[in-house]
């Protein structure tokens, strides 16, 4: 009987008990490759789940058939906390720059650190299954500045 009362409470408290949610799936609707559209021609970000708390992104371009590897991107979640890290080429010494998720959305995705020179902000937002809008944002010089990438998923 003890042994019942016992596995009846244990059913009830973990009932009780708050999930922990993985934000890691909010990001989701990444997971694919998306094209962007520049001056100096397209733009590719692929993303890739990379395990249960995290997703892996490369930005790049295409010339002469060669990848051309701009950012190399890790989204992870450590605790309750989403981190957007990016390690981007000739920048930062090639060290990783952590941005902790500023709003916890599915959409938009928006990440901040208010100590890096620019840009302060990431965000992404999904338009529709297969559109978004990329935007880095902060202060540069002095001055208030925001760069926009719309991408299209092409698989």
């Amino acid at each position: 009987m003890k042994l019942f009362i016992v596995a009846v409470g244990l059913v009830i408290l973990g009932a009780w008990t708050p999930k922990q949610t993985n934000d890691i799936d909010k990001a989701a609707w990444l997971i694919g490759t998306w094209e962007n559209f520049t001056e100096r021609g397209k733009i590719y970000e692929t993303w890739s789940k990379e395990s249960n708390n995290g997703l892996s992104g490369i930005n790049y371009s295409i010339k002469n058939r060669d990848t051309v590897v701009f950012e190399n991107i890790q989204l992870v979640q450590e605790k309750n906390i989403l981190f957007y890290i990016p390690i981007v080429k000739n920048q930062n010494d090639a060290l990783p720059v952590r941005f902790a998720n500023k709003i916890n959305t599915e959409n938009p995705l928006v990440f901040e650190n208010k100590q890096h020179d620019f840009p302060q902000v990431i965000a992404y937002t999904k338009i529709n299954a297969d559109s978004l809008v990329a935007e880095i944002s902060g202060i540069r010089n002095g001055q208030k500045q925001k760069q926009t990438f719309p991408m299209k998923k092409i698989n």
